[in-house]
C-alpha cells in the first residue's frame, strides 16, 4: 500500500503570489498531486510564508496517509468532446479501485446523490440557476437561421404539447436536415410522449465554439435516433438535455443544475479546463456518472479493440489527455522530419491553454528524437503578436515547418498565421483543435496543404461514415464519431439500470459496444489529414480534409 500526502485547496493562494492562469476561489477540495484539480494552483501556494497568512486565510491542511476517495466516487470516464474525443470501434470501461484509507472530513458541504426520477415529463431548466443555457426542446440554444417550425416546436414543447412539438420539429428537420439540435428535440418530444424517458445530458460549447458543438451534437443525435427507433424496452426512449457550456466560470454551476435534477442519470461532455475539473469533481461527489477525458486512462489493444479504465480526479488527472497528446506530438514530429529533413520548426502556442502548452511541449520533446530542432517558440497571447513578423524572424532562423499547437478558440490566429505564410515557404501542421469548418472557410487558399493530427477521419468504406454522410448531407468529423460512440455506451447503461447508481455500476462492470469501425489505435499513431481541393468541405470553402 502506497502512502502519499494529501492537501486541501480553496483557490486562494496563501504564499502571497499571483497565479493569473488559475480559476479562482472554490470550496475546499482534497488533492493528492502537485496541482489542485479544481483551480490549478500548485500545492506550495497553499502554504503561507513565515510571518504572513496569505490573504488572511488559514493555512492549508496537508496530511500524510494513503489516498482516500471522496464520498460516492462515481464513474467519470471516456470521451472528450469539446476539446478531445477518442473514437474506438469497441470499448470497455472497467472499475477503478482505490486503496482504502482514512476519509478526511473537510469543511465543504456534501452533495446528496439523487437517483429516482420524480416527474418523467419535468424540464431540467424549470428549477435551474442557468435555465437559459439548458434545454430539452423548450427553447432554442443554437442561434442563426430562420426555421419557423423549429421555433414553433420549442413553443409547443414548453407547453408540454408533445403531439404538436413532434409535428413541428418533424417539419423543422425537413427544412434543415443538417441541424442536430432539431433532431434531438424531435426525439425528446417522442420520449416525453412515450412517458418513461431515459435522460442524459450533453455539455457542449454552443456559444464559444458552435461548429465544434454541432459536430458533437450530430453524433449524439445519430446515436439517440438509432436507439429510439428500436428501443430495447418498449416505450422507454432516450432523452438528451442539451447544456450550453459557455465558459469555464459557468461549468461548475451548470453541474450543480444537473445534479439537482433527479431525472438526469448521466452526463457527457465538458473539456479539459479548470472549470471542467470543478464540474467533474462535483459530479463525482454526487454520484452522477460523467464521461470525460480528464478522468480516463486507456489500455491499448489490437485494431479497434481497446480497454478504457476510469480514474478519479484525486487519483490521477489528465492521463488520457497526456497520453494522447504525447502520441500527437510524436506523430507530428515524425511527419515534420519526413516532410522537411532535417526539420527546423517554429512552434506557435497560446499559454492560456493547458491543451496548447502540453501539445507544444510534447512536440518539442518528440522532435529531438528525430534530430529536428525548434528554432523559435511563439506565444500568441503576448501583447503585440504579429504573425507576419514572427514568420519572417523564424524563416531567417532557418525554420521550414510551422507547428500550430493552438487551442480551439484560436482558429482566427491560425488563419492569420496561414495567411502570413501565403507564399508556402513553411509547411503548416497542427493538432485536432484546428479541425473545424471555420479554418477551411476563413483560411481560403492560404490554408491549402495544412496537415492536422485528428483521432478519426472519414474512410471511404467505413459504414458509420457512409451512414453519417447520408443523414447529415456531408462528411462528419471525429467529434461526431466519438460522440456517437459515447452516447451509445450511455444509452446501453441507462437501459440496463435506469438510476444514477445503476448507470455507474454498469460502467464499472464494463460495456462493449460497436462504434465507428475504425482500424487504428490512436495511442500508437494518430491519423493525419490534409486540406486539399474538393467539394466535400463546408459551404463557402473549396477545400476539404482528406486522410493522408
Amino acid at each position: 500500500m502506497s502512502s502519499q500526502k494529501s492537501w486541501f485547496c480553496d483557490g486562494q493562494p496563501k504564499d502571497g503570489k499571483s497565479y493569473p492562469n488559475c480559476s479562482g476561489v472554490h470550496e475546499s477540495y482534497e488533492n493528492f498531486g502537485p496541482d489542485c484539480l479544481m483551480c490549478g494552483l500548485p500545492k506550495e501556494a497553499m502554504v503561507a510564508k513565515k510571518g504572513q497568512q496569505g490573504n488572511n486565510s488559514p493555512q492549508a491542511t496537508i496530511i500524510s496517509g494513503p489516498s482516500s476517495p471522496l464520498p460516492s466516487l462515481a464513474i467519470a470516464g471516456l470521451v472528450l468532446l469539446a476539446a478531445l474525443g477518442v473514437g474506438f470501434g469497441a470499448w470497455k470501461v472497467l472499475q477503478n479501485t482505490q486503496e482504502p484509507g482514512k476519509v478526511i472530513e473537510s469543511s465543504s458541504p456534501s452533495i446528496s446523490p439523487v437517483a429516482v426520477p420524480i416527474d418523467p415529463q419535468a424540464l431540467v431548466s424549470s428549477n435551474a440557476v442557468n435555465a437559459q443555457l439548458i434545454s430539452q426542446g423548450e427553447k432554442i440554444l443554437l442561434a442563426g437561421g430562420q426555421n419557423i417550425p423549429k421555433t414553433a416546436g420549442a413553443a409547443a414543447f414548453a407547453q408540454k404539447n408533445w403531439d404538436e412539438a413532434i409535428a413541428q420539429y418533424q417539419q423543422a428537420t425537413i427544412k434543415d436536415p443538417n441541424d442536430p439540435e432539431v433532431k434531438i428535440y424531435l426525439n425528446n418530444a417522442k420520449a416525453k410522449k412515450a412517458g418513461n424517458p431515459l435522460t442524459m445530458a450533453v455539455a457542449v460549447p454552443l456559444t464559444p465554439s458552435p461548429d465544434a458543438a454541432k459536430e458533437v451534437l450530430r453524433g449524439v443525435a445519430q446515436a439517440q435516433d438509432k436507439f429510439n427507433q428500436s428501443p430495447p424496452t418498449p416505450n422507454t426512449l432516450l432523452e438528451v438535455v442539451i447544456v450550453n457550456d459557455i465558459d469555464s466560470l459557468t461549468s461548475a454551476s451548470l453541474a450543480q443544475d444537473l445534479i439537482k435534477s433527479p431525472n438526469v442519470l448521466a452526463v457527457l461532455g465538458h473539456g479539459v479546463d479548470n472549470g471542467s475539473r470543478q464540474a467533474i469533481a462535483l459530479y463525482e461527489q454526487a454520484g452522477l456518472a460523467v464521461l470525460s477525458p480528464i478522468s480516463t486512462s486507456i489500455l491499448p489493444g489490437t485494431g479497434s479493440q481497446s480497454t478504457l479504465k476510469t480514474i478519479s480526479l484525486a487519483q490521477k488527472a489528465n492521463e488520457l489527455l497526456s497520453t494522447y497528446l504525447k502520441t500527437v506530438g510524436e506523430t507530428l514530429a515524425k511527419y515534420a522530419n519526413k516532410k522537411r529533413s532535417p526539420a527546423s520548426v517554429v512552434v506557435f502556442y497560446n499559454s492560456d491553454s493547458n491543451y496548447s502548452q502540453q501539445l507544444k511541449q510534447q512536440f518539442v520533446t518528440a522532435l529531438s528524437q528525430f534530430n529536428g530542432k525548434v528554432v523559435k517558440e511563439v506565444d500568441i497571447t503576448v501583447p503585440g503578436f504579429n504573425a507576419a513578423t514572427e514568420l519572417t524572424d523564424a524563416s531567417k532562423a532557418g525554420a521550414n515547418i510551422a507547428v500550430l499547437a493552438l487551442s480551439k478558440n484560436k482558429v482566427d490566429s491560425a488563419v492569420a498565421i496561414a495567411q502570413a505564410n501565403s507564399s508556402g515557404n513553411l509547411q503548416l501542421v497542427g493538432g485536432d483543435e484546428l479541425y473545424n469548418p471555420t479554418i477551411l472557410v476563413s483560411g481560403g487558399d492560404a490554408i491549402k496543404g495544412i496537415v492536422l493530427a485528428v483521432p478519426w477521419s472519414s474512410q471511404p468504406n467505413d459504414p458509420f461514415a457512409k451512414q453519417a454522410a447520408s443523414i447529415w448531407k456531408g462528411r462528419v468529423s471525429w467529434r461526431t464519431a466519438t460522440a456517437y460512440d459515447a452516447t451509445q455506451a450511455l444509452a446501453t447503461a441507462l437501459n440496463q439500470s435506469p438510476t444514477r447508481n445503476g448507470v455507474a455500476q454498469q460502467l464499472n462492470q464494463g460495456i462493449a459496444i460497436s462504434g465507428t469501425a475504425t482500424d487504428f489505435n490512436i495511442l500508437k499513431e494518430v491519423p493525419l489529414v490534409k486540406a486539399v481541393s474538393g467539394s466535400n468541405g463546408p459551404p463557402g470553402s473549396k477545400y476539404q480534409f482528406d486522410p493522408i
